[in-house]
């Protein structure tokens, strides 16, 4: 900076020596005024000179730049005229001002000026181009493009204070390219045979080889129909590999394959049914396998006989049609019994809660667990931060055995109590924000689910023990079979067997719905151990003005889809869930009705129950409103909804169901 100040002041500048002139002229005046007059001629013929040369070449210097400009406004006309891309020019509403003739060729309209542009391409925003650096690839005739913009202020004399330039990168082939690449990535199926033994131990032996020559027949026939490689591992398990363009077909046609199977009758008494797990768009061939390898445990966790499908950011179900069939063996029951049994040994201390909002089959269950750790000298806590109607009679009963009432706590307790050498125990869920307390996940690594709901995309991780049976027509009567298991003979009060009893007959409806051999045996080792049907039997009764309301609902109910029926209520009440639950019930048994929804306000949410007579799958209808349950007994919370609204959602819902053939 100095330098170059010390480079203009060498550079000569007329303006000095005028100055120079000046002061001289003046000395001489001061000495000799006579000679100073023609210097002073003198210095005003510099000065008229100077001033003339200065705007002489001030006017050359201002036609040069006019002339630049010129030039370069020119070239810049013609450079946008001709450039090899797409251009607009619109206003800030979207109205096209100017556009070049690529862009002619692209949208192939003619007479576009004054036009919107949004109205000329299709699922155009200018607003959302403007706002995003990235924008989205827009289709224009088969062609693909990323859209660039320029925004443009304009001088006052226009009537328009902005315009913007919108440039056309065409990304055609690249599109196609990764098309191409997505297509040609590896897709894995993880297949599992879901009642395999029992289909054997079903069949007559010199059927069994036709059996299973017909489930890998018809197997490998569809892998091959979509040019896949399958390789059998396992007498029951399949690993399928296939492209991803694959699985659009076999979505398509909702892998059909679970149907063919089911079909098969080569001697075997029982329907064969397989339980898929299909993984794509992993990062790479591990995580992908890793994909279809929880897909499939999702699959068998929701009662099997159906595929699931999971993308990174998304599952897809289809399938299950059929309900879960009942294992006849008991050798894992035994297995988790003693293993559940050594895990209360090996612990401080026990803590089990279920869901919130418990029922009978929750509470039941709790007591059973609580009676196991009990059993084994180790001090149990059952957590459990409310009551409410449905299960108020039974806990009426035990918090008059001070035992059992200082070992009911609720959650801010349990936190303070609860160390990393206590065993939780989760019973009759498996949704970590289902919980009566999500924090204590996170407060001890030694974790057990003991559940029978269809497993969700919600799913407890890292747990220690998981006896996640389906097929159960209860949470109670698992608990039941590991207390029988745990002990030479089950070792429980009274009071405890009839909560048990009452959890099974709760979801059983009264050993109507899901009821197998199993189920009966539970509830006879119960009786044996004290549990009295008719004490069972006073759980269940209800005051007056619940049993008018259920009526009223009831009454209120409507037919959709000749089969269906919905119903709600109004009434703002603290045993909405149990109403809706019971009313559904009661819906489900006139004649004509294969499902039930019933929907009922409690505080800012819409609880919703659904029944089923098997033929439609609630579970999955539920689930789509965040809800779960059984292919038969479902049920949802939705917040921040009106009943009106959550009404017209579960229509379209059930309207979906139907559509897509029961995929999420």
């Amino acid at each position: 900076m100095q330098n170059r100040k010390i480079f203009k002041m060498l550079i000569p500048d007329t303006r000095i020596y005028l100055i120079i002139t000046t002061l001289l002229t003046g000395i001489i005046a001061y000495y000799n005024p006579m000679i100073s007059i023609g210097g002073i001629f003198l210095l005003a013929y510099l000065i008229y000179y100077n001033l003339k040369i200065t705007n002489i070449r001030r006017e050359e210097w201002t036609r040069y730049i006019e002339d630049l400009s010129s030039d370069i406004d020119s070239a810049t006309k013609q450079a946008i005229l001709n450039l090899p891309m797409p251009l607009t020019i619109v206003e800030i509403d979207g109205t096209i001002t100017w556009y070049n003739p690529k862009f002619l060729e692209v949208v192939q309209i003619n007479d576009l000026l004054e036009k919107n542009i949004e109205k000329i391409v299709q699922n155009f925003n200018l607003r959302k181009i403007i706002r995003q650096k990235e924008t989205e690839t827009i289709i224009i005739n088969d062609r693909c493009f990323r859209v660039l913009h320029n925004i443009i202020k304009l001088p006052k004399e226009h009537s328009s204070s902005y315009i913007i330039m919108l440039y056309w990168v065409e990304t055609t082939e690249y599109e196609a390219l990764k098309s191409k690449y997505e297509q040609e990535k590896v897709a894995v199926a993880s297949i599992h045979i879901d009642n395999y033994d029992e289909v054997m131990q079903n069949t007559e032996e010199a059927f069994q080889p036709l059996v299973i020559a017909e489930i890998d027949h018809r197997i490998n026939l569809w892998v091959n129909k979509y040019e896949g490689v399958i390789r059998k591992h396992a007498k029951d398990k399949f690993l399928v590999i296939f492209e991803s363009a694959s699985l659009d077909k076999l979505e398509n046609k909702k892998i059909d394959i679970l149907d063919e199977i089911r079909d098969i009758n080569m001697g075997n008494k029982i329907p064969i049914t397989l339980s898929i797990g299909i993984g794509a768009q992993g990062e790479n061939l591990l995580q992908t396998f890793e994909l279809s390898n929880t897909a499939r445990d999702l699959a068998l966790g929701r009662g099997g006989d159906q595929a699931a499908v999971k993308r990174k950011e998304k599952i897809s179900f289809y399938g299950g049609k059929t309900k879960a069939v009942e294992k006849s063996t008991k050798v894992r029951a035994r297995v988790i019994s003693h293993a559940l049994k050594q895990l209360i040994e090996q612990s401080e201390n026990v803590f089990i809660m279920g869901h919130k909002y418990p029922d009978l089959d929750a509470l039941g269950a709790s007591l059973g667990i609580y009676r196991a750790a009990r059993n084994r000298e180790r001090e149990a806590f059952i957590v459990l931060n409310n009551s409410n109607p449905t299960i108020d009679c039974l806990f009426d009963r035990i918090k008059n055995e001070e035992a059992y009432l200082q070992n009911i706590i609720k959650e801010e307790e349990a936190m303070q109590k609860i160390g990393p050498a206590s065993l939780l125990v989760v019973v009759d869920t498996h949704r970590p924000s289902f919980t009566e307390a999500p924090g204590l996940l996170e407060k001890t690594n030694k974790v057990v689910i003991i559940d029978h709901h269809r497993r969700g995309t919600e799913y407890i991780e890292n747990t220690v023990l998981n006896y996640h049976e389906t097929y159960a027509s209860s949470t109670s009567e698992l608990v039941t079979e590991l207390l029988y298991y745990m002990d030479e003979k089950i070792n429980i009060n009274p009071v405890e067997a009839e909560g048990l009893m009452a959890g099974i007959a709760v979801d059983t409806k009264n050993f109507t719905f899901k009821t197998g051999v199993r189920t009966f045996e539970a509830a006879s080792m119960l009786r044996r151990a004290g549990a009295d049907t008719t004490s069972v039997k006073q759980l269940f009764k209800d005051d007056l003005e619940t049993v008018k309301l259920r009526a009223e609902v009831v009454k209120n109910a409507e037919i959709i889809r000749d089969t269906i029926a919905i119903s709600t209520f109004k009434n703002d009440i603290d045993h909405a869930q149990l109403i809706s639950a019971q009313a559904a019930d009661e819906l489900i048994g006139i004649r004509g009705v294969d499902a039930s929804f019933v929907l009922g306000v409690k505080g800012e949410n819409i609880v919703l129950s659904g029944r089923s007579m098997g033929e439609i799958n609630v579970q999955v209808i539920l689930e789509k409103l965040g809800g779960g349950g059984h292919m038969t007994v479902a049920g949802a919370q939705i917040k921040d909804i009106s009943l009106t609204d959550a009404r017209l959602k579960l229509q379209e819902v059930i309207e979906a169901y139907f559509e897509e053939g029961e995929e999420i």
